[in-house]
């Protein structure tokens, strides 16, 4: 960012510090409420079957529904299912769908006029996902758990059965992720791959205009279905105007003044203008917006490749499990918190799966924290006191965790492992990862929903790479996996999977780094925008104060 730009950012800061409050009251029928937005990434589709990543997500969960959605703490609730049932054998799910759910009006409806969703548009939604011809994003979804034999049956217009392989404890959790949702055979059918900028939901919102790149207008459905705890429809907001300024910067300087209602974090060369030092706002700044923080299932981590039989594995130090471990203990994640991070996440000393998702289950501690006497132990018991012998290491990652990588190299080279950081292009560091070219590289994982199998099926040997790009294995993990995704009593399943990261966390084919957060900055008179660990972004139940 040049000097200019931050020059030009901090006077609007100050000014906006000293500017009076303007006057507010609540928008009536006269005065509509646009909430308006930035995505610093562009949209690729608006084809819910394409719903990959979070720009596309974002929008699709606007103007889609499922059968069912997560609540702020994660939890399935109804949603055009109002309710369902889980067979004896914990095979098949019964489905009972709400009958005032319709698509939104388009032509590629008789009269142009939505109609009422059925049962038998799951079976084509979800038929259409796994299809190879759709080529979906979110095929994984369904792989490998419905069964091949009739999968979705439409008992009636309003009963929907889904038959697994297997009992599969986190399925219901996987249909809240928005390749589920619900799509038209007559809108495919006449769109084809246009659907992805001429979609046809059933949410809150509808598609009005989308400039690639430019802008995203998305209007009020007047005949959505839900309604708030009093039973005022929903949603509140009149429009949302989606901006696309891939600078954060520029985003941010909008945001001041005016021309943006929420953001998404800021640009690193204004955090410490904004924050303090622990990740909270500065007091100055308290009155022109709202710092709305909390948990989000995003790790980040270094990988260690465990294929001994790969090339770059041969005679490589990371191949013993003592030197893993040492690394492990020789990095301080506290201090990567507080002088990288300017105090946003939780140091990593628990393993792959956040804290935050196993609530009350949370119980004994089993990953690494900081002990570099232990590091330097290990490390003698491993054969390389003093670093005699060790060859080099090479550390794989992107420009963007640069300093963390340079941080991380100082502790090492510190208990004498030498390490030598090589920066590469994400996608180069994919096709790496993909080909076993790299044998220590950065990693991250966002959960796709709220149960640790979207971690933890990341070290299951069945799973392949990618996920696994560890290619880690191990029979007594495998098995814990396979107990715990059959296990429907969330303490003992809980428990399961407490036990898997520890296993895992032993052979250390990871170093965990730290457990994110979301940080969202929201304009005064703006509420029910409080972020859950997913970081999914859901309008239907924000209101906006109007400014005068």
């Amino acid at each position: 960012m040049s000097k200019y730009l931050i020059k030009v950012l901090f006077a609007v800061l100050a000014l906006s510090v000293c500017c009076l409050q303007s006057c507010k009251r609540e928008s009536d029928a006269a005065e509509k409420t646009v909430f308006n937005l930035n995505l610093s990434n562009p949209v690729t589709s608006l084809d819910p079957a394409f719903a990959s990543d979070q720009p596309n997500s974002w929008a699709v969960n606007q103007m889609f529904n499922g059968l069912v959605q997560l609540d702020s703490g994660l939890q399935v609730i109804p949603c055009i299912a109002k309710s369902w049932t889980l067979s004896a054998d914990e095979k098949t799910y019964t489905f009972n769908l709400r009958n005032d759910v319709f698509f939104h009006d388009n032509i590629c409806f008789e009269n142009n006029k939505g109609r009422r969703v059925t049962a038998e548009d799951f079976v084509f939604s979800f038929n259409r996902l796994l299809d190879p011809k759709t080529a979906a994003r979110g095929n994984w979804v369904f792989q490998n758990i419905v069964n091949s034999n009739q999968p979705f049956i439409a008992v009636n217009d309003s009963t929907l059965a889904v038959n697994l392989i297997h009992p599969f404890s986190p399925f219901l959790q996987r249909l809240c992720i928005p390749y589920c949702s619900v799509v038209p055979k007559e809108g495919i059918e006449k769109y084809g791959k246009d659907f992805r900028s001429n979609p046809v939901g059933t949410g809150p919102f509808m598609l009005i205009k989308w400039k690639e790149g430019d802008l995203l207008i998305m209007h009020k459905n007047p005949n959505y279905f839900e309604t708030d705890l009093k039973g005022e429809p929903l949603p509140y907001l009149d429009a949302i105007n989606f901006q696309f300024i891939s600078n954060k910067s520029t985003e941010f300087l909008k945001f001041m003044n005016g021309e943006l209602d929420f953001v998404s974090d800021i640009d690193v060369s204004l955090q410490r203008s904004v924050l303090t030092g622990d990740g909270q706002l500065q007091e100055q700044y308290a009155k022109q917006f709202q710092l709305l923080k909390g948990p989000y299932l995003n790790v980040e981590y270094l990988t260690i490749l465990m294929d001994s039989t790969a090339a770059i594995m041969q005679m490589n130090p990371l191949t013993i499990q003592k030197i893993r471990q040492a690394i492990n203990y020789a990095i301080n994640r506290k201090e990567i918190i507080l002088f990288l991070r300017n105090g946003r996440g939780i140091p990593a000393e628990d393993g792959i799966v956040p804290p935050s998702l196993y609530h009350q289950y949370f119980y004994e501690h089993f990953g690494y924290n900081y002990n570099p006497s232990k590091a330097i132990q290990l490390f003698k018991e491993a054969g390389f006191e003093n670093g005699i012998g060790l060859p080099e290491i090479m550390l794989h990652t992107t420009d963007q965790y640069q300093d963390i990588a340079v941080f991380i190299k100082e502790k090492l080279e510190h208990i004498g492992i030498a390490i030598r950081i090589e920066t590469v292009d994400p996608r180069i560091l994919r096709e790496m990862r993909v080909n076993r070219q790299s044998a220590f590289f950065r990693g991250s994982w966002i959960a796709d929903y709220g149960d640790a199998e979207s971690f933890l099926q990341l070290f299951y040997s069945k799973s392949g790479a990618p996920p696994n790009y560890a290619r880690y294995s191990n029979p007594k993990f495998d098995l814990l996996f396979e107990q715990a995704v059959a296990e429907t009593d969330l303490n003992k399943r809980n428990l399961l999977y407490r036990s898997m990261d520890s296993v895992m966390m032993q052979d250390a084919p990871i170093v965990p780094l730290y457990y994110d957060e979301v940080y969202r900055f929201v304009k005064p008179g703006i509420t029910g925008m409080e972020p859950d660990a997913l970081n999914m972004l859901n309008l239907k139940q924000v209101k906006k104060t109007i400014e005068h």
